[in-house]
């Protein structure tokens, strides 16, 4: 089969184990990323089967109409950005392997580090040192102090271990279902909604983007959180409600480490989630690490292999196959 990978932005696929799955192919690397439907289509015009990199690119009807060879879409998690029923119209499969694994702990370290940059202000400090000067201010200590995760999923459980392990209360909220399992699981849950976002040093966000969490995190959530609290997103911008962080921001009360933004690449300078001195930024780097790309692309690269042996898995339409 003829394979495009979209979006290697650093070529990093090739060096990892995993890529030997795709040896009997025709692989084609695509280290830049394409936003244009029309430009991506004609690069991709004899592809048979498309690798996607989590949600960089948006598979749209105009897209898909655009590239009458392509019979498979192989990715993994959730598929926000890709318009099934335009697949299935235009007799795509999807693949995408929801179950995952274990935790992503690639993720849950990179939320640890935002929590320890954000109190111990590593990178004002770094940039003090490199300008020639020394301290830059004083941070704060993080054991004793109450970290809220929202979400009871395995990423949240890993991060609750590292919290533990220095010395943070953890406690919890979730939906029903899942505050109900962290109840049974001996996990401390907050008394209410309001209670556990006022409550919380750490409000630390850990849940899939799906029509029922978008903007399910409000003015009224952020409003309620301390004075100098702060919120971390290593999960989806659009759990928040739009415009809601950059207006509590704006305030100055508040702090925030984001790793997740309505569009990325973020290149917008003047965005205030960019320059506001209270967040801290980083480009979506939570899950981009050589381990998690092996783990990740081990899946999506069988996923190609069991459709080109007529055994497809992991399908999300399946009506395709008839």
């Amino acid at each position: 089969m003829k394979v495009h990978i979209l979006d290697d932005w650093f070529d990093t696929l090739r060096g990892l184990p995993c890529f030997e799955k795709l040896s009997g192919h025709d692989v084609t690397v695509w280290t830049d990323h394409e936003p244009d439907p029309t430009k991506l289509a004609a690069r991709i015009q004899d592809a048979d089967a498309l690798v996607l990199f989590r949600e960089r690119t948006k598979v749209s009807a105009e897209l898909l109409t655009q590239t009458p060879n392509l019979k498979l879409i192989s990715q993994r998690s959730v598929y926000p950005h890709v318009d099934v029923p335009a697949c299935t119209a235009n007799n795509v499969m999807l693949c995408s392997n929801m179950q995952g694994g274990g935790a992503n702990y690639a993720a849950a370290e990179m939320t640890l580090a935002l929590i320890l940059a954000s109190y111990r202000q590593i990178p004002q400090q770094v940039a003090s040192i490199r300008a020639g000067h020394w301290q830059m201010g004083v941070g704060r200590t993080l054991r004793g102090r109450t970290l809220g995760l929202y979400g009871y999923g395995r990423i949240a459980k890993a991060v609750a271990q590292y919290a533990k392990a220095i010395g943070m209360r953890v406690q919890w909220w979730a939906s029903e279902e899942g505050r109900a399992r962290a109840t049974a699981d001996g996990e401390t849950v907050a008394d209410n909604r309001k209670a556990f976002f006022a409550t919380s040093d750490v409000v630390s966000l850990h849940l899939r983007l799906k029509p029922e969490t978008r903007g399910l995190i409000t003015a009224d959530d952020l409003a309620a959180m301390a004075p100098r609290s702060l919120l971390v997103n290593t999960s989806r911008s659009g759990l928040i409600a739009p415009g809601v962080l950059e207006t509590e921001i704006a305030k100055g009360r508040i702090h925030a480490a984001v790793d997740v933004f309505d569009n990325e690449p973020l290149n917008d300078t003047a965005n205030p989630l960019l320059t506001h001195p209270n967040v801290l930024p980083t480009p979506h780097i939570g899950f981009v690490t050589e381990d998690e790309f092996d783990l990740q692309f081990n899946d999506i690269f069988d996923q190609i292999n069991a459709y080109a042996a007529g055994e497809p898995i992991h399908v999300i339409n399946p009506e395709v196959t008839s």
